[in-house]
This record gives structure tokens, C-alpha cells and sequence, in this order.
């Protein structure tokens, strides 16, 4: 998914901003903390060429730095390329022309020939940091469960016990009896299915709330992490965070055939796969994104995201 056009902070040099207009950057750049105009910039008139000295088609033409030379630019052959291996990436501006980084900038090293997106000027979250942000989520959630499911967890370990007792017998015996096992006990059936649901309910209760209003979790804030909507820098709402928990959430009704585990570990590892933005399947659906928030005070001309106070 292609980032929306606008101004973004220049990823060659952070202290300037410039207009994507969703295939590459378009006019000159601004300085970062100027109020951007309201649309794209207007066009930059074409610079006159300046008379260059007569040479023979095999001299090389004067190096960067010399009389004759223009500012930014490499020492090119009589065809007007520049020398192997120097320059920007194929099809990219040089410093100093139109469309190109500062006169004097470095060559900016974008893979692909694209700048990383950075969804309404910030930058996404890094992969470890989502992992440890998730981490700290399930030991929260699994904390709620121990306090309100530990009854039925129990009753339904007692309801499990004469199948379970009768297989480890047999294991540590050597028993190699082909008798079925002990029956369990009448509720364990419905002591399962009360364990799941009040374990769905419970890690709704914990995340959908928290990522309509702040697009946080407990997690995600030690991180320094928030989940924004694609389109706009503005609160989830409980719509958009409620179907972006569903995917992920949602099949933890299934844990008791295995099915629902395997779905969401297909979801979890999803962002490792995923271009440019590094969406989860669940941010797919709701058409969301992970960023890292600043550590520094965010710019006057570029209100905070929704809950960021730094």
C-alpha cells in the first residue's frame, strides 16, 4: 500500500520537509518546522543550462570541486554519466537539481529506490519493539485470568483427572493395554467452553477500549508504540478497533482443536511479510498502522497523535 500524498519530513535530511505525491518527492524542500502550503508545491521553473567548456568527446569533463564543475554533482565522461558506483540509485535525482536533495546533501542509500514510509510523518514501529509490546499484553491478560478463571480452570483440571491419572499409570508402568481410557468427567465439556469465552471476553475488555481512545495498550505505551488509521492521523473508534481485535482475538474459541493458535500465529508473523507499511493481518482489515512515537517534543505545525504528550 502506497503512502498518501503530502508533506513528510525529508528522510535525507530530517530538518527539512517536502511533498510526496505518492510515487516520489515533487519541489523543493521546506524547512521542518514552516507551515506547509495546503496542496502540492507549485512547479519549479527550469534552470538555463550554463555553457560548458569545449572538450573532446574522450576527455573526462572537471572534477567536483574544480572551475567548471557544477555543485553537487560528480565528475561525469564526455557521455554525461557519471563514473560506476557513483551517484544516487538509478533514476534518482542528484543534489541540487529539481526534485533532488540540498546542493552539498549526501546521496540518500534508498533501498529499492524508495524512502521507508513514515505514515503521517513517523516512522513505523520496529518488529522487536511490536514483539515486546505483545508480550507484555499476554502477561496482562494472562494476570486477569488467573484472578477470575482460576475456579473453573480447577474444577475443570478435577473433571480431567481419571483420563489424565490413567495415562501417566500407564506411561510410567509400561502398560501397553489397549483399554480405552476413563471418561471425563460430565462438565468438563462446559468448563472448557467457560474458560475460553471468559479468556475472550477478558482480553477484549483489556485492548479494544484502550485502542479506540489512545490507540494503546499497556504494552504498546511502555514501548512507545501507537496504532493509527491509515487515512488520518485521528482515534481508532470502537468500530475500527473492535475489527481489528476480531481477527486476532477472535479465534481464541477455537483453542480447544488447536485451529484457532494456528490462526493467530499465521496473524503475529504476518508483518514480517508484509510491504511497505509492515501491517499484521488484523491491521489489514482495519487499515491501520504501528508507529513509533518521538522522544522529543513533536513540531508546532504537526498537532500529536491522538493520546502522544510528549
Amino acid at each position: 500500500m502506497s503512502v498518501a500524498p503530502g508533506w513528510y519530513l525529508d528522510p535525507a535530511d530530517p530538518g527539512t520537509r517536502r511533498y510526496w505525491d505518492g510515487e516520489g518527492w515533487l519541489g523543493a524542500p521546506i524547512p521542518a518546522e514552516a507551515t506547509p502550503p495546503a496542496g502540492p508545491p507549485p512547479p519549479e521553473p527550469e534552470p538555463k543550462p550554463e555553457p560548458k567548456p569545449a572538450t573532446r568527446p574522450d576527455e573526462p569533463g572537471p572534477p567536483a570541486g574544480q572551475p567548471g564543475a557544477v555543485a553537487g554533482q560528480p565528475a561525469t565522461s564526455g557521455s554525461g554519466t557519471p563514473p560506476p558506483g557513483y551517484g544516487p540509485p538509478p533514476g534518482a535525482p542528484y543534489p541540487g537539481t529539481p526534485g533532488g536533495p540540498p546542493p552539498g546533501a549526501p546521496y540518500p542509500a534508498w533501498p529499492g529506490q524508495q524512502p521507508e514510509p513514515r505514515p503521517h510523518g513517523l516512522p513505523l514501529a520496529g518488529l522487536g519493539a511490536r514483539l515486546v509490546a505483545r508480550l507484555i499484553d499476554i502477561a496482562v491478560v494472562l494476570a486477569l485470568n488467573v484472578v477470575v478463571n482460576f475456579w473453573f480452570v480447577w474444577q475443570y483440571i478435577q473433571q480431567m483427572s481419571p483420563p489424565i491419572a490413567e495415562a501417566w499409570r500407564r506411561v510410567v508402568d509400561q502398560d501397553t493395554t489397549t483399554e480405552q481410557l476413563p471418561a471425563a468427567g460430565d462438565q468438563a465439556g462446559g468448563l472448557q467452553i467457560a474458560i475460553l469465552l471468559i479468556a475472550t471476553a477478558l482480553w477484549m475488555a483489556y485492548e479494544v477500549p484502550s485502542m479506540a481512545n489512545r490507540g494503546q495498550t499497556f504494552g504498546k505505551r511502555v514501548m512507545g508504540l501507537q496504532v493509527l488509521p491509515v487515512s488520518a492521523v485521528a482515534p481508532l473508534g470502537f468500530g475500527r478497533a473492535l475489527r481489528r481485535w476480531n481477527t486476532l482475538g477472535l479465534p481464541t474459541l477455537l483453542w480447544f482443536c488447536c485451529v484457532g493458535f494456528l490462526l493467530q500465529l499465521i496473524d503475529s508473523l504476518s508483518p514480517l511479510f508484509d510491504r511497505p507499511l509492515r501491517q499484521a493481518l488484523h491491521d489489514k482489515r482495519a487499515q491501520t498502522v504501528v508507529v513509533q512515537l518521538p522522544r522529543t517534543p513533536v513540531p508546532n505545525d504537526r498537532p500529536a497523535p491522538p493520546g502522544d504528550t510528549a
